[in-house]
């Protein structure tokens, strides 16, 4: 009641001055139209659906979520409404309907705006000049921007709920603030709206990518390709070749020049080329066989890619858009790592090897890499000497000291590194003692680790074990990752500290001895997963939901806004 009568008050105050409202000039030079003056009965009205947080014509009726940012829009300027003038929509609001009514072009869905119900809403006001529907048009449309702003700027699911390790600063924008000082009043709608989204490269490419699958989504004309029980080789014949060269000209595999006989069914030259190309931007063995796998992914709607592309999307508005170093990059379902430079563009890609799905999964965070070691020891996690190396070690007392193990207390003193007797491997069963592995070639961890101390005890390490890189899947670790080309990681790394050359960092491989590193700048490194990736040359990869993380974002996607009603 306090709050309506604070409305009337200001109501009175400005009718009854004989002066015009100021008008209010954004950093454009664009001049703010004139609008809607309330009366009493309407300014109750918009107070009591802002007070409220609900507005029953919204597709989401709810906005409690943003009801601090409403009150604090309306109470800037209290006895009028910002998006009609003279019973109108004002240029801006007919620019911002149209953005909210295309929502899908950034990944979002337009209903989560009232997409389909803005022409109603205007053709309403077009017809009736009552009040309460100004009121409700105005409060709609400031609700949908706000929540369209949030989406496209932050995402529209917190990441900690999906991964309680993943929680970088990100800027949060005043959005009543924003409406009023760059939207309102903006020349361009379109314009005041492109600081929000996040800066990379990737994510623009991303959006281009979306925007073709979206229409290869309309064009799209359902004609499956027949499974097989055994893979086609190159040479051998296969009966649907046409249907499969008109799915790869269609996909963009094969040239749509490429002439082929009409009644062949050669499973050879051209085809086989473009089925290479299509396994590699599908993560899948790309050595031309014809087998159920890469007829599955054939077969895949364009549908299911935009929902990767979106999903991708998502996951790329939850990254800082700004960083004070160049950060490193690691895409889980793609098995790769990612320098990049300020501009946000790739100087170094490595392979690397990540945790087992469903058992030993890499976790999705974000910390700042702090320092290197050369020839590190390897601490064994608890759970691998528990499940792993304690029954070895009942088999085989020698166990250890044929793999350059040793016992140890917690405190770093060496119970022994030979053979394990009776009581000393009841101590490891029982947790009172550690097994730590020795530096050198047959340590678990290479000659290298780059530490970003986290809860999950994760980290960047070289390995022994380099054949697994070969693999087109790679998720084999125990949670840590390793990296193929260590050396070249470790130049990349340290390139800000003092005196290490490549050569300083050769010799430190050489060197037989434990070595730490504090770097000079710490590294940001983020551990993400998106399933759908665009290089720099344009054309989509998209990748197995290993760990089911798509689904699951997914469904929470679904939720949070099904919660608004």
């Amino acid at each position: 009641m306090r709050t309506s009568m604070l409305y009337l008050v200001c109501l009175l105050i400005i009718s009854c001055s004989n002066g015009a409202a100021p008008r209010s000039h954004n950093s454009t030079g664009a001049m703010r139209q004139a609008t809607e003056t309330l009366s009493p009965e309407g300014l109750v009205e918009l107070h009591t659906i802002v007070d409220g947080s609900r507005l029953a014509e919204l597709q989401w009726q709810n906005f409690s979520d943003y009801a601090i940012w409403v009150k604090e829009f309306y109470a800037t300027d209290p006895v009028q409404l910002a998006w009609t003038s003279g019973g109108k929509p004002t240029k801006q609001a007919l620019e911002l309907i149209g953005i909210l009514e295309d929502a899908e072009q950034k990944g979002l869905e337009s209903k989560d705006y009232d997409g389909e119900r803005w022409p109603g809403r205007i053709g309403n006001l077009g017809v009736s000049h009552g009040e309460a529907d100004l009121v409700n048009f105005d409060v709609a449309l400031t609700v949908s921007s706000m929540r369209y702003i949030s989406d496209l700027h932050l995402g529209r699911v917190d990441p900690k709920i999906l991964h309680r390790d993943f929680d970088p600063e990100r800027h949060k924008y005043n959005l009543a603030e924003f409406l009023r000082q760059r939207v309102m009043t903006a020349a361009s709608v379109e314009e005041a709206l492109k600081g929000i989204e996040p800066p990379f490269p990737g994510y623009q490419r991303t959006i281009g990518a979306l925007q073709k699958y979206l229409q290869l989504a309309k064009e799209e004309t359902p004609d499956p390709l027949p499974t097989v029980k055994k893979p086609i080789e190159p040479g051998q014949n296969y009966e649907a070749l046409p249907k499969l060269a008109a799915r790869l000209k269609f996909l963009g595999d094969l040239p749509v020049a490429a002439n082929l006989a009409p009644d062949s069914t050669a499973y050879q030259g051209d085809i086989v080329e473009a089925v290479k190309q299509f396994q590699q931007r599908h993560g899948l063995e790309s050595g031309g066989k014809l087998g159920p796998q890469t007829i599955e992914e054939l077969n895949r709607p364009m549908s299911f890619r935009v929902r990767q592309l979106k999903l991708t999307l998502e996951r790329w508005r939850w990254l800082p858009h700004e960083f004070e170093q160049p950060p490193i990059l690691v895409n889980i379902p793609e098995f790769l790592l990612r320098a990049l430079d300020k501009e946000g563009k790739p100087t170094l890609l490595i392979r690397v090897v990540v945790g087992r799905a469903m058992r030993t999964e890499t976790p999705v965070l974000e910390e700042d890499m702090k320092y290197v070691v050369f020839w590190p020891y390897w601490n064994v996690p608890p759970s691998i000497l528990r499940n792993e190396l304690v029954p070895k070690i009942a088999k085989d007392p020698a166990y250890l000291e044929k793999n350059a193990f040793e016992v140890a207390t917690y405190s770093g003193q060496v119970v022994t590194d030979g053979v394990v007797s009776e009581e000393t491997l009841a101590q490891l069963r029982a947790g009172k003692l550690m097994v730590r592995q020795k530096p050198g070639p047959k340590n678990a961890l290479g000659l290298i680790k780059f530490i970003f101390p986290n809860d999950n005890n994760v980290y960047l390490h070289s390995t022994p074990s380099t054949s697994l890189f070969a693999q087109s899947r790679r998720d084999f670790s125990h949670g840590c990752i390793r990296v193929e080309d260590p050396a070249a990681l470790a130049e990349w790394v340290l390139r800000n500290n003092p005196g290490w050359t490549r050569e300083r960092i050769d010799a430190a491989f050489k060197a037989q001895k434990e070595q730490q590193v504090n770097l000079t700048n710490v590294i940001p490194v983020l551990i993400v997963y998106g399933t759908a990736v665009v290089p720099e040359d344009g054309r989509a990869k998209f990748l197995e939901d290993i760990y089911g993380l798509d689904k699951k974002l997914e469904k929470l996607i679904a939720e949070a806004y099904a919660a608004k009603t």
